[in-house]
This record gives structure tokens, C-alpha cells and sequence, in this order.
């Protein structure tokens, strides 16, 4: 079970958000992506989903790509968000430093010119244990409707 300390100053704001305003930088793995549709869909009245983590920013999906075209196909207009400052020093873009620069993927961001499913990778610094964790863990659960 993780439990992190963070500067929530990285936080930005947790709402709901037109949908339309994201910008997925990856594409996406379809048939994982259908297995969530049809998951959710499955509830009678509402699912209880982690926020998709975006740049307050630019509005590019940090984390949660699958999340977000589940929710569209299924013609949510507002989704949940957890807006980050993205370029803080405190998000990783990979193990050491060495992943895509944090520059490039807003670039595919906001081009829709969207990187393979899974190239990138995200990771938020604990303060506690001095080390890095998948970014996800800055998400917020969200209890969406699902009677649509």
C-alpha cells in the first residue's frame, strides 16, 4: 500500500472538467481501453475513478490517458481532474531523469501528434522516503454517474 508526503503545492486544483479541453500526449492501447468502457458501463448507478492527472497549464494528460478516452466514448462531458504543476522538480519523467523531456510531451500534447501507448512514464517524489512513485498517486476518487 503506498502512502506518500508531497509538497501539495503541486496541486493546482481538483474539479470537474470539459472534456474536450485535455490533451492526451499518448495514444492508446485499445483493447484495454475497451475492457474499461465496458467496466464502467457495467454499473447500474455510478463508479468510483481516480481523477485523470493533467497540466494546469496546458491541459496535457500527465496520467490516466485510458481513463479519459473510456470516459469519452462513453460521452461524458465533464471528467474528473487533478491539475499538476508539471514542470515542478518534484515530477520525473523517468527513473534518474532519463525519460522523454517534460517539454516533448507537452509538445505532442498540444500538437495531437501522440506518442505510442505506454512511452512515457511519470513519477511524483516522497519526501518521507527520499525516493519516486508512480504519479497516479496524486489522483483524487471521483464517484461518476453512470446512468447515461
Amino acid at each position: 500500500m503506498y502512502s506518500i508526503e508531497f509538497d501539495t503545492d503541486i496541486i493546482k486544483g481538483v474539479e470537474l472538467m470539459d472534456i474536450n479541453l485535455l490533451n492526451p500526449h499518448e495514444k492508446i492501447i485499445k483493447k484495454k481501453k475497451t475492457k474499461l468502457t465496458k467496466f464502467i458501463k457495467s454499473f447500474d448507478e455510478y463508479y468510483i475513478i481516480s481523477s485523470i492527472l493533467c497540466c494546469h497549464k496546458s491541459h496535457v494528460i500527465i496520467d490516466g490517458h485510458h481513463r479519459y478516452f473510456a470516459l469519452k466514448e462513453l460521452g461524458f462531458k465533464n471528467v474528473p481532474v487533478t491539475k499538476v504543476d508539471y514542470y515542478s522538480d518534484l515530477i520525473s519523467t523517468g527513473v534518474d531523469g532519463n525519460g522523454i523531456p517534460k517539454d516533448q510531451i507537452i509538445e505532442k500534447g498540444v500538437s495531437n501528434d501522440l506518442f505510442e501507448p505506454k512511452s512515457t512514464q511519470h513519477l511524483i517524489y516522497c519526501s518521507r522516503s527520499k525516493s519516486w512513485h508512480p504519479i497516479i498517486l496524486l489522483s483524487t476518487m471521483f464517484k461518476i454517474d453512470t446512468k447515461n
